[in-house]
């Protein structure tokens, strides 16, 4: 976490969380979601804009984590920005080696290979789970076939509960105020 974010987190100690505004979608892409796309419908239905600015997403991506409830949050300042799921909190890119790393940038040693489904391949880690990327998955694919995963068949609704996250804390927050 920046020092700059523990210094806001120390002056403003209770300072409203946020939840609907920003989404991850499969691709590790980021999204604002706004008041209107919130309207239109739950993550990853309606999206909302496309992040792009660079200095934001890096400033994002070394401020993620989750809390205890297995909430992923950005956080922002004295506010943490729960983050709307479309798959899983991380996806990994793989290298040529077979070498992985989150879309945050951070590296991850794989302790398990799962395959749910439709297809998707998921790597667990001491990070989290996470997703591999599309584009990836040939290098994935040669991974296993080189016998270094042994992909376990899941069911893709199961794993926020195996896993330990939670996919959407807006929803999530929306239950429990009621």
């Amino acid at each position: 976490m920046d020092d700059i974010v523990r210094q806001a987190i120390a002056k403003w100690p209770n300072v409203p969380h946020c939840h609907g505004w920003l989404g991850l979608d499969a691709r590790g892409q980021w999204f604002l979601r706004d008041a209107q796309a919130q309207a239109a419908g739950a993550f990853p239905a309606s999206k909302g804009a496309l992040l792009e600015h660079e200095g934001l997403i890096a400033f994002i991506q070394r401020n993620y984590e989750h809390d205890e409830a297995g909430q992923w949050f950005f956080q922002n300042g004295p506010q943490r920005v729960y983050v709307e799921l479309e798959r899983t909190p991380l996806v990994w890119r793989m290298h040529e080696d077979f070498s992985v790393v989150a879309h945050t940038g951070a590296p991850a040693v794989p302790t398990g290979c799962l395959l749910d489904e439709a297809g998707r391949l998921y790597l667990a880690s001491d990070a989290g789970l996470g997703l591999v990327h599309t584009q990836d998955v040939g290098v994935a694919a040669e991974a296993i076939e080189q016998g270094r995963w042994q992909p376990e068949e899941v069911r893709a609704a199961d794993l926020p509960q195996r896993f330990g996250y939670v996919m959407s804390p807006q929803a999530r927050a929306a239950v429990a105020s009621t």
